[in-house]
């Protein structure tokens, strides 16, 4: 008998949910209300639970997916008819696969998503020779773009490893042998399986996304509610942590410092993250390949300033997101785009395409690097619409949690380094792209306006561009218009 798993009631006026995590592979037992994954809707995050008891058959909504109410995630091949229910809770129906089970089993690169063909290995957290519980956490690979944990297949001694830290494996690498499997290890397996607290279980019980982030932000586990299965701690819940008032976190920033660099003695060499990697060959390969030319002009933020002021309230009361200055550019930036789209196409070979459309690029810095989520169809949303698709795909950025397909298509980027204080900067092109605007710190300055100084707050914009496909003249006129809609937004109501 087979069981549908599907998306419960998410809440009043939502209607879909991306797929976050699975914490179940097909293969795997069951228990009647395990935690099977965990979707993420705009408001809050969903557990779903396993409605019966028995072995998870195929995942049909796989993580980075998005879904609606009620749509199929998962099937569940029910053990058998009267006896199957008691059986995940008891530890006696764990023999009866052991007799069955492998002497060794393969450990293997999981999925990694679309287009991504390799990872390097980047932590082990078992050695060789150390027991393993089936579904324990055993390295961490990373990618250009995201961290991918690898669980143990089975449960036995990690006999080998193939793959050590830092190797480069492909989408079809074997990592690892775990041995024994279902035999001499089933009493030491067996027990943290039926209480999670014992003492092995400190080991297994934090996600090592989670271990990373508490190590990187100076905090100690206890200090950290886990709110996943069987009380484990995730990502999440170390952001949750470190928002919260912590003044301990800070410490461990402080060795953090500068080495003098003709001291060799006190240097550190650090491989760079595949992440990383990947940011400095695309920038490399953006000034290679484009003519790259960066024009300069200054807005006046006063109007601006004072539109969001007297509406802010209101506008949060009624969409339930702030009202910030990133949906005026990104309404400014695709209102220039339209008069010169040339800013907006790319090069194809010896093809120029033109968008009629704008999937617009918001660069974001992230403890792990810099990625550009992009919100497609900007175009053509409203400013609330433009505000809560900038602060979702902002939070999945920092949590790690973008998929692939949102960091791809992009069409022109915005980038606000005002964020951190730049007062002017030269972006770089995010390629195949042929334009981006940099957003700056709004400063007040003295300015000469009817004959009078006044001091304004104003902001440098940066417009760089790829001159083989953009003329100096688009390139201004792009700029001018962004300005002009910004130093009058109600041209933007009147399409002027």
């Amino acid at each position: 008998m087979t069981t549908e798993v599907r998306v419960p009631t998410l809440g009043e006026s939502v209607t879909e949910a991306t797929v976050a995590t699975w914490f179940k592979k097909p293969g795997d037992a069951v228990a009647v209300d395990e935690m099977l994954c965990e979707l993420e809707t705009d408001k809050v995050t969903v557990e779903v639970p396993s409605p019966a008891a028995g072995t998870l058959g195929d995942i049909i909504a796989a993580e980075g997916e998005t879904v609606g109410v009620d749509a199929l995630l998962a099937t569940i091949a029910e053990a058998g008819a009267g006896a199957a229910a008691p059986a995940p809770a008891s530890s006696a129906p764990a023999a009866a696969p052991k007799s069955d089970a492998p002497a060794s089993v393969d450990v293997m690169v999981p999925t990694l998503g679309e287009s991504v063909t390799e990872a390097t290995v980047s932590t082990w957290f078992k050695a060789v020779g150390d027991a393993v519980a089936q579904d324990e956490m055993l390295c961490e690979l990373e990618t250009d773009k995201v961290s991918v944990e690898v669980p143990a297949p089975a449960a036995g001694v990690l006999a080998e490893i193939t793959a050590p830290e830092g190797a480069t494996v492909d989408a079809s690498a074997k990592l690892g042998v775990i041995s024994g499997a279902g035999a001499v290890a089933a009493p030491a397996v067996a027990a943290p399986a039926a209480a999670a607290p014992a003492a092995s279980g400190k080991d297994v019980a934090n996600a090592p996304s989670a271990e990373k982030a508490m190590a990187q932000a100076g905090l100690n586990s206890d200090a950290v509610t886990g709110t996943g299965r069987d009380g484990r701690i995730m990502k999440e819940d170390v952001m949750k942590a470190m928002a919260a008032p912590a003044p301990a976190a800070a410490a461990p920033a402080a060795p953090r410092a500068p080495v003098p660099a003709d001291d060799a003695a006190r240097e550190e060499r650090v491989k760079m993250t595949r992440l990383r990697q990947t940011i400095a060959k695309r920038l490399k390969d953006s000034q290679n390949t484009a003519a790259m030319l960066t024009t300069y002009n200054e807005v006046d933020m006063g109007e601006v300033m004072a539109l969001r002021s007297q509406y802010k309230d209101q506008f949060e009361k009624k969409h339930g997101v702030r009202l910030g200055f990133m949906s005026f550019f990104t309404k400014a930036c695709c209102h220039a785009l339209k008069e010169v789209p040339e800013v907006n196409a790319e090069i194809d070979g010896t093809d120029i395409v033109y968008k009629n459309f704008v999937h617009m690029g918001v660069a974001a810095g992230t403890p792990t690097g810099l990625v550009v989520p992009v919100i497609r169809d900007a175009d053509a949303m409203s400013f609330a619409e433009i505000e809560k698709a900038i602060a979702e795909k902002g939070r999945r950025a920092r949590d790690g949690k973008l998929s692939m397909a949102e960091m791809q298509g992009g069409t022109f980027t915005l980038s606000n380094g005002g964020v951190y204080g730049s007062l002017m900067s030269s972006p770089i092109l995010n390629p195949p792209q042929s334009g981006i605007l940099g957003m700056h710190k709004i400063q007040d300055r003295p300015m000469a306006i009817n004959g009078q100084v006044v001091i304004r707050p104003m902001m440098y914009l940066a417009l760089s561009y790829d001159h083989r496909i953009v003329d100096g003249k688009g390139a201004v006129t792009f700029l001018v218009r962004v300005k002009e809609a910004l130093e009058d937004p109600r041209r933007l109501l009147m399409d002027l």
